[in-house]
C-alpha cells in the first residue's frame, strides 16, 4: 500500500501511537468523527481507490516473496523473487540460507538490515 493512513487521534494519545513507530489501523467510529463522515483536511480513511493494481499486488519492493525452508527450497527460486526464510528453521540452517542466498544473489526479506 503506498500511502499510510493514520489512526483517529493519534496525535493526541500515547497509548495509540503518539510515539510509537507503528500503529495499528482502526476504523473511525464516533457518531460526530469528521474523520469517518471524510471531512476535508482530515486524515483519508482506506477507501476502494488506493487499492494497488492486480500485477504490483502481492509484491514485495518489485519482488515476488517465496518462502523457504531449506537449499532445495532456495535452488527452486529465479532472479524476479525474493526469499523469506521459514520462522520454523533453525540457526544453523538459517546461517547457510544466508550464504548461499548471497552467492546465487537473491535478496531475503526477513533479515532486518541487508545491504
Amino acid at each position: 500500500m503506498s500511502k499510510e493512513f493514520k489512526r483517529q487521534d493519534i496525535s493526541r494519545f500515547l497509548k495509540i501511537g503518539k510515539s510509537r513507530r507503528h500503529q495499528k489501523w482502526r476504523r473511525p467510529k464516533g457518531r460526530h468523527s469528521k474523520m469517518r463522515k471524510k471531512r476535508k483536511s482530515y486524515p483519508a480513511s482506506p477507501s476502494v481507490g488506493y487499492k494497488s493494481s492486480r500485477k504490483e499486488s502481492g509484491k514485495i519492493e518489485n519482488l515476488i516473496p517465496v518462502l523457504v525452508y531449506n537449499i532445495q527450497d532456495l535452488q527452486k527460486l529465479q532472479k524476479s523473487n525474493s526469499a523469506i526464510i521459514a520462522s520454523r528453521v533453525g540457526a544453523k540452517k538459517k546461517i547457510d540460507l544466508i550464504k548461499k542466498a548471497s552467492e546465487m544473489k537473491i535478496k531475503i526479506l526477513n533479515l532486518g538490515e541487508q545491504k
